[in-house]
């Protein structure tokens, strides 16, 4: 183990900068790790090593260097999100297949994998909502369906398809769920002229519109499925005169407490 810190840092190196190979075969190679995936990898690690330790498997020193191996710093102020009409562009420009998807994403927030990996047992169009068991925070989560989806899911549920198709998104020409979204969303935004925009950001957009449209922070918390108010905290100043309410509320205590004291 005398070189256990070096190889470490080497494999957190990989994961950082190699590209992983495709889901499929013959699919596209998948970028490298963001940093805070490749963190949570060298977490495990970690756990793994002290359990090791705690059950005598290898020495306290060889656990002391793991251990050293630094987090990597995460850059997760980035915000990026779409206007109504850009929104609207976006919409239009996506080909047959991937326009319902990315209205599924930007009406309720759900990640691409839990889009794409979504099956029909998950749907209650009759109580409206869509039950979430595997998600990113490990927690069981409840999403509203409103108009739009209730209606595009209606829509896919009139489509002819096979007994064996659980999946609520697939591919019309293979029956097959979709894996990689990269390319036909990338051609969407170039067209509708939007750059610098990736799947995730539907997410953030998701989020941000409702902060703009006057939903409160916790709300929009618990529909992101985050584990703490802090992760949604980043869509706070986006809110319309959050600020400016807040101190009007004790403006409006006050006047009113005048108003009685004067009228006493």
């Amino acid at each position: 183990m005398a070189s256990s810190l070096a190889t470490v840092e080497i494999w957190q190196s990989k994961l950082l900068s190699e590209q992983r190979k495709p889901l499929r075969e013959g699919g596209d190679l998948r970028p490298p790790l963001m940093p805070a995936s490749v963190n949570k990898h060298v977490g495990v690690l970690k756990h793994m090593i002290q359990k090791a330790m705690d059950w005598e498997l290898i020495s306290e020193d060889a656990a002391k260097r793991v251990r050293r191996v630094k987090i990597t710093p995460e850059n997760n102020r980035r915000l990026r999100f779409l206007s109504m009409d850009q929104i609207s562009n976006l919409l239009d420009a996506c080909e047959k297949r991937l326009k319902p998807i990315v209205n599924f994403a930007l009406n309720t927030g759900c990640r691409r994998g839990e889009i794409l990996g979504l099956t029909w047992d998950r749907v209650d169009l009759e109580h409206g909502f869509i039950l979430l068991d595997e998600t990113k925070s490990g927690k069981r989560r409840e999403i509203p369906i409103n108009a739009t989806v209730r209606a595009l899911l209606k829509a896919i549920v009139k489509r002819p398809k096979k007994p064996k198709i659980q999946y609520v998104f697939v591919n019309p020409y293979t029956d097959n769920r979709y894996y990689d979204l990269k390319k036909s969303f990338a051609s969407a935004c170039e067209i509708a002229g939007i750059s610098d925009f990736h799947f995730h950001d539907l997410r953030h957009t998701f989020a941000s519109q409702l902060i703009m449209a006057g939903v409160d922070i916790t709300s929009v918390s618990r529909l992101l499925g985050h584990a703490t108010l802090t992760m949604t905290l980043r869509y706070a100043h986006l809110a319309p005169n959050h600020l400016q309410n807040a101190v009007d509320v004790l403006s409006n205590l006050t006047s009113t407490h005048e108003k009685t004291k004067g009228h006493a």
